[in-house]
């Protein structure tokens, strides 16, 4: 079961990349350019989505369509993941949405989880994980794993701003069926499992410190 990684290189991506590494951004216009990438990796993320085909009525005849098939089921990572829901609900505004809320032990940088509120049953319905970084792979797995247990379908999707070598290696090796979208590939992470270079830390930066 493989992890596949997409790179979406589109020019508006880069640009707000950009603006969301700078440490002289402020909240405000970090969160304005965080949603601006969630746009457009959720666009590219939902590419295949399955659909089916429908006649509609315009003012002048019928016409061929298509309409989603089945809606999606996204699920944000509290809390930096909340900065991809507007997003995600702009493009797809029935998709129902779960939430999983993962704290790291900032010792041994183990996830801790504090809310799960995802439907009884995924089965049949393509799955959306969003978090803005994905660094040891840990809150990510843990969360795979809640979805698989309620049978989610292979593969799931993740949308990411950044990701870390390490953490897409530790969900390979644990051998999950993942597509993952981002939109770069960063060096390492330091010793405090930090992105380098990174952008700091996504959730204080859209929501404060003490949010």
């Amino acid at each position: 079961m493989p992890v596949e990684v997409h790179l979406v290189d589109h020019p508006l991506v880069a640009d707000s990349l950009r603006r969301i590494r700078d440490k002289e951004t402020p909240d405000a216009l970090f969160r304005l350019n965080l949603e601006r990438i969630g746009t457009l990796l959720i666009a590219a993320a939902t590419e295949n989505l399955p659909t089916e085909d429908v006649d509609v009525e315009t003012p002048l005849t019928t016409a061929p369509a298509k309409r989603l098939s089945v809606q999606p089921v996204l699920v944000p990572i509290l809390r930096a993941g909340l900065g991809f829901v507007h997003a995600a609900q702009e493009l797809m505004p029935v998709a129902d949405v779960g939430f999983v809320g993962v704290a790291r032990n900032e010792e041994t940088f183990e996830p801790h989880a504090y809310v799960n509120k995802l439907p009884d049953s995924l089965a049949g319905r393509p799955v959306i994980v969003l978090d803005p970084m994905l660094a040891t792979g840990g809150s990510l797995a843990y969360t795979i794993q809640l979805l698989l247990e309620r049978g989610a379908p292979a593969p799931i999707t993740v949308v990411c701003a950044l990701a870390a070598p390490e953490g897409i290696q530790r969900l390979a090796d644990d051998g999950y069926d993942l597509e993952i979208f981002t939109a770069a590939i960063d060096d390492h992470l330091n010793d405090q499992a930090f992105i380098v270079p990174g952008l700091g830390d996504a959730g204080d930066r859209q929501f404060g410190t003490g949010g």
